[in-house]
């Protein structure tokens, strides 16, 4: 069995002048010059591969990124979570609201993150761009419908948010989406200060669900499919956007690219159907591409 050889990490000066070819002396005297990225290692000269792809290439030394994990941070969705698994596609997932997902992602942490962050003109592109990152993508993953899980025969009919006055709402954690957004629907109804929140957040869309199925809460803001998974009543309130964020070049990295050939397949259309709430005819779409 042949043993793999792994491609350098630093090139010889006799390894730089063949690549470019010319006489070592004249990499020395680029050297010299500081006109090539070199390293002076106990009184010999090493020249890092990457350094001088970009330098052969025209990039400015230091611009290019680092490899990013093959994870996806951000936001909890069944749909998402139940994609990553069957498409195979070997991304981890660490998904802890769609706030702490944009921060990551900005750290360099991740591949992708999942958002739905409610703004005054739709979903997720201000935020995003607000942020100011290069080199990324807002690809459409899903619409959601989003509304009031409850059960009627411990709270009798909801016909709207101001009806949560007096009950027991559990709530998502900070920086979600979701708290996002019942933050906002809590200020149009004018409940913000009668409703009792729950002692605990919870930190996924199945947690919140779990929670008034078990009685401990009397109603959560939450999504169609996971009312329908707890059987549980639901009043569709808005209609958002969950959309990935993904960095360019791990867009086509073997998993991302695996991932979203995967979400053009019918078994993930009769999957969004069968689960209920989900619109993912647009999924793969670009929403939003920084320069």
């Amino acid at each position: 069995m042949e043993r793999e050889t792994k491609a350098p990490v630093y090139l010889t000066t006799r390894e730089v002048a063949d690549l470019l070819r010319v006489k070592e002396r004249k990499v020395y005297e680029l050297a010299a010059a500081g006109e090539i990225p070199h390293r002076r290692v106990t009184g010999k000269l090493l020249f890092p591969k990457d350094e001088i792809d970009a330098w052969i290439s025209g990039e400015p030394v230091g611009t290019r990124q680092a490899e990013r994990p093959a994870v996806v941070v951000g936001s909890h969705d069944p749909l998402l979570d139940w994609a990553l698994r069957e498409s195979r596609s070997g991304l981890a997932a660490l998904l802890d609201g769609s706030g702490d997902g944009l921060e990551r992602f900005l750290r360099g942490e991740a591949a992708l993150a999942a958002m739905h962050v409610p703004e005054d003109e739709g979903w997720n592109i201000e935020t995003v761009a607000a942020a100011r990152p290069t080199n990324v993508v807002l690809i459409a993953f899903a619409r959601r419908r989003q509304g009031l899980i409850h059960s009627s025969a411990a709270t009798g009919p909801l016909s709207g948010f101001a009806d949560l006055a007096g009950r027991r709402v559990v709530l998502r954690q900070p920086g979600s989406g979701t708290r996002s957004l019942h933050d906002r629907l809590c200020e149009e109804a004018g409940v913000a200060g009668s409703i009792v929140a729950h002692e605990t957040v919870a930190r996924t869309e199945t947690d919140a669900a779990a929670t008034v199925y078990a009685g401990d809460a009397d109603a959560a803001l939450g999504l169609e499919a996971v009312a329908r998974q707890f059987r549980l009543d639901f009043l569709p309130l808005v209609e958002e956007r969950f959309d990935l964020l993904v960095d360019r070049h791990a867009y086509f990295t073997p998993p991302v690219q695996q991932l979203m050939a995967f979400c053009r397949t019918p078994a993930f259309a009769a999957k969004a159907d069968a689960m209920g709430g989900y619109d993912v005819s647009e999924v793969g779409t670009v929403r939003w591409l920084s320069a």
